[in-house]
């Protein structure tokens, strides 16, 4: 059996590679012309990693991931520890280590697994559609490719979204700006084997190790939509924001590297339960956008490209009967990550000051217990976690 497989990101390199552990032809094709991540990393929690070991990945994982043995939330005004706790415990729960990872690292060891000169760049979708025998992508260039399946791996910005739904779905803002980036560790900033998170008027500050001696940093910021930025500014804009803020919130923006940090306006799209038409169907961001607030955007795509793979051992000679498995399997699920990312989001940036500020108060009589519940529910109830 053929896949055509749309978008070399997490999603569609993990599709690709579940569907070829299976015996699939499998063709990536990817419409920038060459491999260029955007974001500077991921937290790839142990849903997530236990997709990748699935997929003959784990000795790479491990080599590239950062090593977190605990967590902190620190007052971002003041530099209080609120609370700080072992992850050893969540650990335990769930069978396996998470893993930051840089983003690039991430992106190229999936695509060398499948053969980076075996993908397709530089070739986007500009229409498809589903066949008797066969669904067929046509590209921007004029090319077409044909296989049993299509999976569109799109992106948030999906055109395969608007054929299978036969429908626009707008996506919504979820009222903050995202600054991203790797600097070196400096535990004046935070414990290098750590999740740091520094929280305050509904703002945050975050760093986690990832491997080759870096933090992993992000700043939330909440702002209105489509106001404009200049590039290269983020040192200035982020001193204004959060110069007042405490000596290790101060020290990472001063090491920002405002040359090679990403601003990233957050949207996710409200959950739908219609992800296969025919021959095709959608897979990670294209089928539930989400917010970052949980982590779980990326795994949640791992873990489709492991159903995906299931649906097509229980259905090996029915493609259409495959897709309709797959989407039962994952509907539920991933629209329920996308509105606890959702929840997780409003209370984070403070679209209810009250309840922002429950939650700091809570923050300070956590002993991690409920952090890590919260964290474990998350990653429990995917096809290698149910």
């Amino acid at each position: 059996m053929k896949a055509i497989v749309i978008g070399a990101g997490m999603g569609g390199t993990s599709a690709a590679l579940a569907l070829r552990q299976i015996g699939f032809d499998v063709e990536i094709y990817e419409q920038v012309r060459e491999n260029r991540p955007v974001g500077a990393a991921i937290s790839v929690w142990s849903n997530g990693v236990k997709c990748l070991n699935h997929l003959g990945l784990e000795a790479q994982t491990r080599e590239i991931g950062g090593m977190v043995d605990s967590m902190s939330y620190i007052d971002g005004l003041t530099g209080e520890a609120m609370c700080r706790f072992s992850l050893l415990p969540l650990i335990e729960a769930v069978g396996q280590r998470p893993y930051p990872i840089a983003r690039a690292e991430l992106q190229l060891m999936l695509m060398e697994a499948f053969g980076l000169d075996e993908i397709n760049f530089g070739k986007r979708m500009a229409a498809v559609s589903d066949g008797p025998d066969a669904a067929t992508v046509e590209f921007a260039d004029g090319s077409s490719a044909s296989g049993d399946v299509v999976i569109c791996a799109d992106g948030a910005k999906s055109s395969g979204r608007a054929y299978v739904l036969g429908r626009e779905v707008p996506r919504r803002y979820a009222g903050y700006v995202n600054f991203n980036g790797l600097v070196e560790i400096d535990e004046a900033v935070g414990p290098r084997a750590e999740w740091t998170t520094y929280v305050g008027e509904g703002k945050r500050a975050s760093v986690m190790p990832v491997a080759g001696n870096r933090f992993y940093f992000f700043f939330d910021v909440p702002k209105p939509e489509g106001l404009p930025y200049e590039p290269g500014t983020a040192k200035e804009v982020l001193a204004a924001e959060f110069g007042h803020w405490s000596g290790g919130v101060r020290a990472l923006v001063e090491a920002v590297d405002p040359a090679t940090t990403n601003r990233v306006e957050i949207f996710d799209i409200d959950p739908f339960d219609t992800w296969a038409k025919g021959r095709v169907a959608l897979l990670g961001d294209a089928a539930h956008n989400t917010t970052p607030d949980i982590g779980q955007g990326g795994c949640s795509a791992m873990e489709d490209a492991i159903a995906l793979q299931f649906a097509f051992q229980e259905h090996p000679d029915d493609p259409r009967a495959a897709l309709l498995a797959y989407e039962r399997s994952r509907t539920e699920r991933a629209g329920e990550l996308v509105l606890r990312a959702r929840k997780r989001c409003d209370v984070t940036h403070a679209k209810d000051a009250a309840a922002t500020q429950a939650w700091y108060d809570e923050l300070r009589r956590e002993d991690g217990s409920n952090v890590i519940r919260g964290i474990v529910g998350n990653i429990l109830g995917g096809p290698l976690t149910s």
